[in-house]
């Protein structure tokens, strides 16, 4: 029986191996410290966080995000250690919350590794509070128990660490929440908050869990965890991780325009101002997915369906259903991986025990000791491989299932469905701009989908010093390649908008990048000729930032009618060559204006660029950086995903070799427009 506690009330563990479960209303910072027996930490070495997130018998995530879990053995840790505390602070310098009280209360829980729930502690009464000390983790009189602490800390992560007496708290407390930036600047964003009913229905093909001996880890579930959802959206990270606000599913069936439709390209309606803003969904249950087959054979799991996830279209089911693939297969990983650090672990400490005594070092008994301990290291990671193999071929049957239902916004450029392309009179939910895949298996990809529209923009970094990769690489071919890559999103983007309804710009200051823009100069879908030389870049710039100056007031003032009548209120692609070359100072404000400014009002940037190459304006570029969602040309592993921080290998998008679908599609869109009258 669950017990839920109230702040300074504690209840008795029944096991040590455990996971902390941690949902907030906002992404938070989620790490432990250790204490001894007088609850003093007695160093940086004795706190997890997200620059540190492993410790020996503990592990925390490597970013913020509204939803955590934390692993937890407490027969690994340090003898000395008696308290591990559970700490939640929000991060900062992004935008979000900056107290507690202005977001859903957090909600904490301590389960065992099948997810059952021993205790549950609900953080209420924070007011100004911008770090938290959740819980801990006690032993006395040899057994362990947890107590719900909820002490607040209006000075932030700094005043709490400093609380328990760590020497050099508030440097500690600047770099945790530096790595929390570097961690947003490299995740992908995390799907929508779950519905009630949750946005995936795994049935019998989830990934299973492990032997409860392989792993302290968290562990893959068929299905979510049971916890306390806040009722607000979950944000998105603005920097990546990560995670900006998402969607939930519509409270009612979609009409016209479709799910997740803009709304700015939309004609006046009467007697009411045109709205700008990016679409929010309202938590509400869609129609339950479509059964899954049954079992071939009694025993065995059901066959994969394309669609198995909620949604009231078959593109929201496959959106759904794609981000569980993506989350199983990460839990997967992390259960295996966490599994063998157990197995590694364990096989030491018991040789560290056998060969303490020196009379187990002289004669056999110490081989023979050896032995044991490489054969229950070995068993424990044979078994958790056993476990993920069998996940992982369940999961390749269904991305094999999936990949051919996808529709062209979803599909990779080698998919047939591409050849009948013809342009949508509706906008899908979401762009897949590459693939993503983890070492475990290199052959299982999953698409990399972002919401349409786009609410960051995108940079592809053309920098040598990037990845190895790029290193290897001949400079101009690096760069050549990485404005193909966006001259490929820029023709998807093309592809899936209504006619007339997305535009794209190009600055190419040196018209360096003539040979990689042919495809849209020749199809005739650009804005007009790719921009060159300071005249050039200064007057798209002018012009998009009046767009979005004017959209921006009619906004506040609502009144879309004052808008000019030559305004184009359609979504914009800026697409900019060879960045910062050709900028001068007032370029360089007014190109970080449309990063940050530009999106809410549709106009969205697709930036190539080598980071060096602007290392002269040091740190008053980081921002821009940091907005973007950062892509290669060549394959890199820099992203990372919203629930456990793996590392994963981006895959950029590329056409078939000999294959002209880039030309067909473009010349669709141009036929489309003529059509349409654009």
């Amino acid at each position: 029986m669950t017990a839920e506690l109230v702040r300074g009330q504690n209840h008795t563990l029944p096991q040590t191996r455990l996971e902390i479960r941690v949902s907030a209303g906002s992404p938070v910072v989620a790490g432990a410290t250790l204490g001894d027996e007088n609850g003093t930490v007695r160093g940086v070495e004795w706190i997890a966080h997200p620059g540190a997130h492993r410790l020996p018998g503990l592990e925390v995530s490597r970013q913020a995000a509204a939803g955590h879990r934390l692993a937890v053995d407490l027969e690994a840790l340090p003898d000395e250690v008696h308290r591990v505390t559970v700490l939640l602070a929000l991060p900062t310098g992004v935008d979000g919350p900056t107290r507690f009280g202005a977001t859903a209360a957090p909600f904490v829980a301590v389960t065992g590794l099948d997810g059952t729930e021993i205790a549950t502690f609900t953080l209420t009464g924070l007011d100004a509070e911008s770090a938290v000390s959740a819980l801990e983790l006690y032993r006395r009189q040899g057994a362990w128990k947890v107590r719900a602490v909820g002490q607040g800390y209006a000075a932030g992560l700094a005043e709490m660490l400093a609380d328990q007496g760590l020497a050099g708290a508030a440097e500690l407390a600047a770099s945790i929440q530096e790595a929390v930036a570097r961690s947003l600047a490299r995740s992908v964003a995390p799907p929508p908050p779950r519905t009630p009913e949750g946005d995936r229905v795994r049935h019998a093909s989830g990934p299973s869990d492990p032997h409860p001996e392989t792993a302290p880890q968290p562990q893959p579930t068929a299905h979510p965890p049971t916890v306390h959802q806040p009722t607000a959206p979950q944000p998105q990270v603005p920097a990546h991780p990560s995670a900006v606000p998402q969607p939930a599913a519509p409270a009612h069936p979609p009409t016209g325009t479709g799910p997740g439709t803009p709304t700015a390209s939309a004609a006046p309606t009467a007697g009411g101002p045109i709205n700008y803003a990016h679409p929010r969904r309202q938590h509400a249950a869609p129609p339950p997915p479509p059964p899954a087959a049954p079992p071939a054979e009694p025993g065995q799991a059901p066959q994969p369906v394309a669609g198995d996830a909620t949604g009231w279209s078959m593109d929201e089911r496959l959106y759904n259903q794609i981000w569980g693939m993506f989350e199983d297969l990460a839990r997967a990983a992390a259960a295996y991986r966490s599994a063998v650090d157990f197995a590694e672990s364990r096989m030491g400490q018991e040789l560290d025990r056998s060969l303490s005594d020196p009379r187990n070092r002289i004669g056999g008994t110490g081989d023979r000791a050896r032995e044991e301990a490489r054969a229950k290291r070995d068993e424990l990671i044979a078994r958790a491989r056993e476990v993920l193999d069998r996940d992982l071929a369940q999961l390749a049957a269904e991305a094999a299932v999936v990949e051919p239902a996808l529709s062209a916004a979803y599909a990779g450029w080698d998919n047939p469905v591409w050849h009948a392309h013809r342009i949508p009179m509706e906008l899908p939910m979401a762009l897949r701009i590459g693939d993503l895949h983890l070492p475990e298996r290199t052959d299982l990809r999953i698409p990399l989908l972002v919401r349409l529209p786009l609410e960051r923009g995108i940079w592809v970094d053309s920098g040598r010093t990037a990845s190895e990769a790029a290193a290897l690489m001949d400079t101009d071919r690096l760069r050549r390649l990485a404005m193909e890559t966006a001259v490929l999103h820029a023709a998807r983007l093309l592809a899936v908008y209504p006619p007339g309804e997305f535009s794209v710009h190009v600055i190419d200051p040196a018209g360096s990048a003539a040979g990689s823009l042919a495809p849209l100069v020749d199809a005739g879908v650009l804005a007009g000729p790719p921009a060159a030389g300071p005249g050039g870049v200064a007057s798209v710039l002018a012009h998009l930032t009046r767009r979005v100056d004017l959209v921006q007031m009619a906004v506040r003032a609502g009144a879309a009618d004052a808008l000019p009548p030559d305004l184009d209120t359609g979504e914009q692609l800026l697409v900019v060559n060879d960045f910062p070359h050709g900028f001068d100072d007032r370029a360089v404000t007014q190109l970080r204006y449309l990063a940050d400014e530009g999106p809410s009002v549709g106009v969205h940037l697709l930036m190539v660029a080598d980071r060096e190459d602007a290392s002269a304006y040091g740190p008053v570029l980081d921002p821009l950086w940091r907005s973007l969602l950062r892509i290669t040309p060549v394959a890199d592993n820099h992203l990372a995903d919203p629930w456990v921080g793996h590392a994963w290998t981006y895959e950029p998008p590329a056409t078939p070799p000999g294959s002209r679908v880039l030309e067909q599609v473009l010349a669709a869109v141009t036929a489309a427009r003529r059509a349409a009258g654009h």
